[in-house]
């Protein structure tokens, strides 16, 4: 009897045991269920602001190129014009240049116009599209219209970025400051040049009176020179060396000819008075 009791304890221990162990497995799995389903979760929304967000990170500028700006065309203007096709960011319109301006000045006009341009789409896609569709197609689609008789002259730079322009720009900048730079040096050096021979000059006249107060003979100085033939010179020189020289060539065969015949007839006139 003993015995028996005590095998039903043991076995009574060990079905707790495996009841608690099974309990113990289910809330791990109930835990590992949870953790699943909210790694889903942040996935999911991961996956919802990666969405979200793409069509910011995909949306490159693109750049293009005007080759033709009417007159009195101005950047509000080209804003106005092609911001019915989509959104435009920078805008830049390359002024004339000082000459032309200055000659305008003169004739009377103040105003400047420009000559090329770029225009700047938050879209590359879209800048593609307005280029190939626009180029070569009026400005104007009425009559009446601003800018109706002018034509687009668009081109979409491939690979083409707001900072390659605005280097361009600074190294023409640069190159038109060095250039000023060069320009007022040589200035500034014919200038000090002249001075200079202008103040030689001077102490030499006041050298040559102050002898000729003194009584001393001035020896001036004069200048030989000889000056450089011009062409028609050079060559009415050679025609004449030429003409000259035939004559000559023409007078030598002459004369070996007449003294061969000379000798011809000397040797015959001999030979017939010796026989």
């Amino acid at each position: 009897m003993e015995r028996r009791e005590e095998e039903e304890e043991t076995t009574a221990q060990i079905e707790e045991e495996e009841e608690g162990a099974a309990a113990e497995r289910g809330g791990e799995e109930d835990d590992e269920d949870n953790g699943a389903e909210l790694k889903k979760k942040k996935t999911t929304k991961q996956r919802a602001v990666v969405f979200t967000s793409s069509p910011d990170r995909k949306c490159v500028p693109g750049i293009i190129y005007l080759g033709h700006i009417p007159p009195r065309l101005r950047p509000k203007h080209l804003r106005n014009l092609l911001s019915v096709f989509g959104e435009i960011g920078r805008i830049f319109l390359q002024p004339e240049d000082g000459q032309v301006r200055r000659r305008k000045r003169r004739s009377g006009l103040r105003r400047c116009d420009f000559t090329e341009g770029w225009v700047e789409f938050r879209d590359k896609r879209l800048a593609k599209k307005v280029a190939s569709s626009l180029h070569n197609t009026p400005m104007g689609s009425r009559k009446r219209q601003r800018f109706s008789s002018d034509l687009w002259s668009i081109k979409y730079l491939h690979r083409f970025q707001w900072t390659h322009l605005s280097e361009r720009l600074a190294y023409e900048q640069t190159v038109l400051q060095q250039r000023l730079r060069t320009e007022v040096s040589q200035a500034k050096r014919e200038t000090n040049f002249y001075l200079n021979n202008v103040d030689k000059s001077s102490h030499m006249d006041n050298l040559r009176r102050k002898r000729q107060r003194d009584g001393i003979q001035v020896d001036e100085r004069t200048w030989d020179f000889t000056q450089r033939q011009t062409e028609e010179e050079i060559q009415m020189k050679k025609k004449k060396y030429s003409v000259t020289q035939k004559h000559l060539d023409k007078a030598c065969l002459i004369q070996q000819k007449s003294q061969s015949n000379v000798s011809l007839l000397a040797k015959i006139f001999n030979s017939n008075q010796s026989v």
